[in-house]
């Protein structure tokens, strides 16, 4: 813990090995703070200035140039100097630690003041409820989860309550205003030295407490800011559905678990990618696949599919496996549909540009599967497993024998037509047909023929 604040206190953060990113997701959060600290502030010194100006005043000078008007002038015009920084600038340490000192000087010398205000001796002054005012300007710092901007204004505040005591003892070097009598001191204008230490002492206290609640805390963001970026990673690698079930799992996830499902399967393919691939440039071959890739996975997650795997060229998604659904049939018939009409752009857009156009190839199946972890502790994967998933993945073959560019299952057709989805057109059914791998004819439907 010691190391911890000590670091913290350095300005490093409290947990090792933190990716630049995550330290700049947490200065962005930073920058949030002090824009709502510069406001704070503007309200406070608005608040003072106006208490000043109704105060009564025991002189004829104007109270806007005796030393209290004209700090809490050019506090109010550093404030909002400091408002305007906070939005254009990420502000810098020194600049934070002289805002501080700011703060409480002013703070101080309106304490100072008024003694000056009510023609009081000094020490009247160390009486003052406004001293409670320190304890707001120690905690607004914590908005930022810097101890070290804590522990600053914490130090400045008790150095600067102990020049004030100082100062009543000094201006008089007889001591008669030094009293042990609690009574004389709570109904008079003697000091009492303890009373003093006292809050001095509760100023240093609040501060280490705060210090070391804020090195706490601060692990607890730099991680949790970890974790909302791995979160956001994960979705990247994997459906936002999965990534959930990853980041929000009360426990564990062990291969072995799984569930059944009854769900759509859809997998989507270029034709002769193996002959592009020996013949494209490296580079050329993968702008390639994020083309293709770009345009049909927002497609398929449109309408509630969860991308599987990429298969290389392939896509394996699925509609109601992730998460049940009552249309995940016709879930995944309208996303054939729209996917049709965007290879089509692609292709038009590919001919526009002078490039060959791209065969894709689709198909459905539905039926029950199971959904879950496999691998082992070291390596899981979530997937899909079961007869509709190793059938989808030959009926997309079958296309190049059918000459079609897309294939469903009659039931899968007519499941959907159940779940609400109406077809664009009549399609081309046929019953039993032989399909390479599979033991018995299967009956499909030609859902866009080439």
């Amino acid at each position: 813990m010691l190391k911890s604040i000590i670091k913290s206190l350095g300005g490093n953060s409290a947990v090792s090995n933190v990716p630049d990113r995550v330290r700049t997701a947490i200065s962005e959060q930073q920058d949030a703070a002090e824009r709502l600290i510069a406001w704070i502030q503007f309200g406070i010194v608005v608040t003072f200035g106006f208490l000043y100006a109704i105060s009564p005043k025991t002189s004829n000078i104007d109270p806007w140039m005796t030393p209290v008007g004209m700090s809490l002038a050019a506090y109010f015009a550093f404030s909002i100097l400091r408002v305007w920084l906070a939005y254009r600038i990420r502000l810098p340490g020194w600049f934070l630690s002289l805002s501080v000192a700011a703060d409480l000087t002013l703070l101080m010398m309106l304490i100072w003041s008024f003694h000056i205000q009510y023609d009081q001796p000094a020490s009247f002054y160390l009486k003052a409820p406004t001293l409670l005012y320190v304890f707001i300007f120690i905690a607004l710092r914590a908005l930022r989860f810097e101890a070290r901007f804590v522990l600053f204004a914490g130090l400045f505040s008790a150095a600067g309550w102990a020049v004030l005591v100082f100062y009543v003892i000094s201006i008089d070097p007889q001591d008669n205003m030094i009293t042990r009598d609690y009574v004389a001191y709570m109904t008079s204008n003697t000091i009492l030295l303890g009373a003093e230490f006292d809050k001095i002492i509760s100023i240093l206290m609040v501060t280490g407490i705060l210090t070391v609640a804020l090195v706490r805390a601060r692990k607890l963001l730099e991680r949790s800011v970890i974790e909302a970026a791995a979160a956001a990673d994960l979705a990247r690698f994997f459906s936002p559905e999965i990534a959930s079930k990853i980041t929000h799992s009360d426990q564990q996830i062990r291969p072995g678990q799984g569930e059944a499902r009854e769900a759509a399967i859809l997998n989507v393919d270029i034709r002769s990618f193996t002959t592009m691939a020996n013949d494209m440039d490296p580079s050329d071959l993968i702008q390639l696949l994020h083309e293709y890739e770009s345009r049909m996975v927002p497609i398929i997650q449109a309408h509630g599919g969860n991308i599987d795997k990429f298969l290389g060229d392939g896509i394996l998604a699925t509609f109601g496996a992730v998460l049940p659904s009552q249309t995940y049939a016709a879930d995944a018939m309208r996303a054939v549909d729209e996917l049709l009409d965007a290879a089509d752009a692609w292709n038009r857009d590919r001919t526009a540009m002078g490039r060959q156009p791209i065969s894709i190839g689709m198909a459905i199946v539905t039926g029950r599967i199971i959904f879950g972890a496999v691998g082992d502790d070291t390596r899981l994967e979530y997937t899909v497993i079961g007869d509709p998933v190793n059938l989808c993945a030959k009926l997309e073959k079958h296309n190049r024998t059918a000459k079609s560019r897309a294939l469903a299952t009659c039931d899968a057709v007519d499941l959907a037509a159940a779940q609400g989805y109406d077809a664009p057109r009549m399609r081309e059914r046929h019953e039993e047909v032989a399909v390479e791998g599979v033991s018995s004819g299967v009956d499909l439907v030609v859902l866009a023929s080439r």
